[in-house]
């Protein structure tokens, strides 16, 4: 028998038949985003077999949500093309197991799923994030009820049930989703986001020094971040005391700029764009990493990458205590938690980690985040009882 070897000895090893577990990867799905090459690069780590079906059509467009109409209808073009090329590899690819449809593939999945009945294989559909939640609810681009909000309802219902398995990136998301979309629990699953270690390797402790906390935030500036209160926290009495570093632009820019153009902000430093593979330069430069601050249902529901990416990195992070993060990490001192939407706060959670030397959370307690372990999560938890499910042609 060929043993799927599940990492570490919270998982035991997983028997699948007398081979490889194969698993597609199919679409036109973002290899931009982290997310998706985690996936791919757990599952190989682990002894999966991947095969990729894929047409690349978001390279260089990080937020989909700020494309002009232009590149929108280009990116939809290069969809409609590429789609039979990709249906016609899928039918001619090798017997495998199951199919992901990775982010960003609420049509692709809606495409594929005929093609996938037809091969008898099951359909697991990482959504990752709701296009409706994240254009109609959190950052209110279109109104609820309007014909765009209405038509994204729709193709998230329906992209749901061609899935035989929604991933989500918390429990907490997949149960908002479940909500949102009248889906059974039975439907959802969790699977951690994680960092990729290659990129946010430990780095030596930040050491306790006099004077002001050096204090980072990247993102891209989306209602999620909760912008405004950083920059309360930021241009505050307390907030002067320290050294802040903003990286990132987006939906809020407009916020940030006025804000640092209202008055004295020498210790604000903003940068518009920084590589994903030289954040770790800003992270070792700094003490202290912040997460996301929103109000939002979605806020409440996620653990977003930059938490995990922080952690790695060994440096502390103050973040929104949510039913995500009290589902994810127990307490730790190199993680605070603190209300939403309240800069003091996160002045005081700065105060506590000044105190407390800038603790780090140990490399034990962030196995979750390791590839490896997010694809060990996913094969027990999800493809093998899928696969073992269906019946067998091709």
């Amino acid at each position: 028998m060929t043993d799927i070897v599940i990492p570490n000895s919270s998982h035991p090893k997983t028997r699948y038949r007398d081979r490889p577990l194969h698993v597609v990867l199919w679409g036109t799905y973002d290899l931009g985003k982290p997310r998706t090459r985690i996936l791919r690069d757990g599952l190989r780590e682990i002894g999966v077999e991947v095969t990729e079906i894929h047409a690349d059509i978001w390279r260089g467009h990080a937020d989909k949500s700020q494309l002009g109409k232009a590149a929108l209808f280009w990116a939809a073009l290069r969809a409609l093309v590429f789609y039979p090329l990709l249906v016609f590899r899928y039918l001619t690819a090798p017997r495998h197991d199951v199919v992901i449809v990775p982010y960003l593939g609420q049509l692709d999945v809606v495409i594929l799923w005929p093609f996938a009945r037809l091969r008898g294989r099951a359909v697991v559909l990482d959504m990752f994030l709701s296009l409706t939640d994240t254009v109609v609810h959190d950052r209110r681009l279109v109104a609820p009820g309007s014909f765009v909000a209405r038509a994204l309802w729709a193709l998230e219902w329906l992209s749901c049930r061609a899935a035989d398995r929604v991933l989500m990136d918390a429990r907490a998301h997949g149960d908002y989703i479940a909500e949102l979309f009248s889906l059974p629990s039975s439907r959802m699953a969790a699977v951690p986001v994680g960092a990729e270690p290659g990129t946010f390797t430990r780095l030596p402790p930040a050491q306790p020094h006099k004077g002001s906390a050096r204090i980072l935030f990247y993102g891209q500036l989306i209602p999620l971040h909760g912008v405004e209160t950083i920059l309360k926290a930021a241009l505050s009495v307390r907030g002067r005391a320290h050294q802040w570093h903003l990286i990132g632009t987006g939906q809020m820019r407009s916020t940030l700029e006025a804000a640092l153009g209202e008055g004295e902000a020498s210790h604000i430093t903003w940068e518009k764009w920084v590589p994903y593979t030289e954040l770790t330069h800003a992270i070792a430069e700094t003490d202290i990493c912040l997460g996301i601050f929103g109000a939002s249902r979605k806020a409440a529901s996620v653990v977003p990458n930059k938490v995990y990416q922080a952690l790695m990195a060994g440096r502390s992070v103050i973040t929104r205590a949510s039913p995500a993060m009290a589902d994810t990490f127990v307490d730790n001192a190199g993680l605070v938690c603190v209300p939403h939407s309240d800069p003091e706060a996160i002045l005081d959670a700065i105060d506590t980690l000044i105190a407390a030397g800038f603790p780090a959370m140990q490399s034990d307690a962030l196995v979750l985040a390791q590839p490896a372990e997010i694809a060990a999560v996913l094969c027990k938890d999800v493809l093998i009882p899928l696969s073992l499910r269906r019946k067998s042609p091709c």
